[in-house]
C-alpha cells in the first residue's frame, strides 16, 4: 500500500484492472546475479544489464536514515545525495535535487501536496534486495533517470506529467497477487516522455500487464531501442498521435497472449523486431520483424 503521506493516487491507476487476467505460471528461477549492484559508471555495450547500471562497483555508501514518516524527505532546493543509502523512501520536495551513485530501498518519488518536484537520478540502484515491494520504484514527473538498476518493484516507472527521460536502465519486476505489474505506465495525460534503451524484464512477475503500458493521451511519446521481455502483451502504446515505437527488440513467445497491442493508426511504428537472448541479455537471433498490432 502506498504511503497516507502522499495524496491519493489517481483513478488512472486502476486501469491495468481491465488487462486480461495472465495465465497462472510457474516463473522461470529469478537471475542470481542482480542483487548486488556492479556497475561502471558509463554506460552499457550492449542493452542494460546489472552489470553496467545501479550503484558503480566499490561505491562507499553513508546511510541516511528515515526522518519523515518512514522516508527520508529533501526539502532544501539544489540538494546533491552522491554516494549514499536510504533504507527506506525517499521523499523529493525541493526543487532541481540530484540523485546519484546511491542506493535507495524503497520507492523515489516528487509527487507530494499537489506539487512536481524535478530531479535526477543516475547510476543508482531502486529497490530492495529481497522480496516485492509493491509501489512503483520511480515517479511521477518531470524527472530524468539514467544507468538506474530498479529491483524487486511491482511497476519500475510511474509518469503523471510532463517531461520524462529514462534512458540506459535495467527494470526487473516482481508481483504478488492482485498486482499489474509494468515496466513503465502513464497516469493521466502529459507531454514528453522519452523511454530509450532500457531492459524491462517481466518474466518474474505473473500478475502483470505490460513492459510498457503508455495508454493516456500523452505526447511526444517515444519508446526506442528498448529490450522487453514478458506482459500479457508486450508493447501496448495508446497514446495521442505522433507517438514513436522505434527499434525496439521484443524477445519472441515472452509475452501471454501477444507482442503488441497497441493503436497503429496514432503511432510511428518502425524497425521494431522479435529476438532471442542468452542469460546476460545479449541478443542472440533475429528472429523476425515486429509489426504492430492493436
Amino acid at each position: 500500500m502506498r504511503s497516507l503521506l502522499l495524496r491519493a493516487a489517481p483513478l488512472a491507476l486502476l486501469v491495468a484492472a481491465c488487462t486480461p487476467a495472465s495465465p497462472q505460471t510457474t516463473p522461470p528461477a529469478r537471475p542470481s546475479h542482480t542483487a548486488t549492484p556492479t556497475s561502471q559508471a558509463g554506460g552499457c555495450p550492449g542493452y542494460p544489464t546489472p552489470a553496467c547500471t545501479g550503484v558503480p562497483k566499490g561505491t562507499r555508501l553513508k546511510t541516511l536514515q528515515p526522518d519523515f514518516y518512514g522516508a527520508y524527505r529533501v526539502t532544501k532546493d539544489g540538494t546533491v545525495l552522491d554516494g549514499v543509502h536510504i533504507p527506506g523512501t525517499l521523499l523529493i520536495t525541493a526543487q532541481n535535487v540530484t540523485v546519484r551513485n546511491s542506493q535507495i530501498d524503497g520507492d523515489v518519488k516528487n509527487d507530494y501536496d499537489g506539487k512536481i518536484y524535478p530531479f535526477t537520478i543516475s547510476d543508482s540502484t531502486v529497490g530492495p534486495e529481497n522480496g516485492c515491494n509493491q509501489s512503483v520504484g520511480i515517479w511521477s514527473a518531470q524527472f530524468t533517470a539514467t544507468r538506474v538498476h530498479v529491483r524487486n518493484h511491482s511497476d519500475g516507472f510511474s509518469v503523471s506529467g510532463d517531461n520524462v527521460v529514462i534512458r540506459d536502465s535495467y527494470v526487473l519486476l516482481c508481483s504478488r497477487p492482485g498486482d499489474h505489474s509494468d515496466g513503465i505506465q502513464t497516469v493521466g495525460a502529459g507531454h514528453t516522455l522519452v523511454f530509450d534503451h532500457n531492459t524491462v524484464d517481466q518474466r518474474y512477475a505473473p500478475q502483470h500487464t505490460a513492459p510498457v503500458f503508455l495508454v493516456d493521451p500523452n505526447t511526444g511519446v517515444q519508446v526506442t531501442d528498448n529490450l522487453l521481455i514478458g506482459g500479457t502483451y508486450t508493447i501496448r502504446v495508446r497514446a495521442a498521435s505522433g507517438a514513436v515505437v522505434r527499434d525496439n527488440a521484443v524477445v519472441n513467445k515472452s509475452w501471454d497472449y501477444g507482442p503488441s497491442d497497441s493503436d497503429c493508426s496514432k503511432t510511428t511504428w518502425t524497425g521494431n523486431r522479435l529476438v532471442t537472448i542468452d542469460d546476460d541479455y545479449t541478443v542472440t537471433s533475429t528472429v523476425g520483424p515486429l509489426e504492430c498490432v492493436g
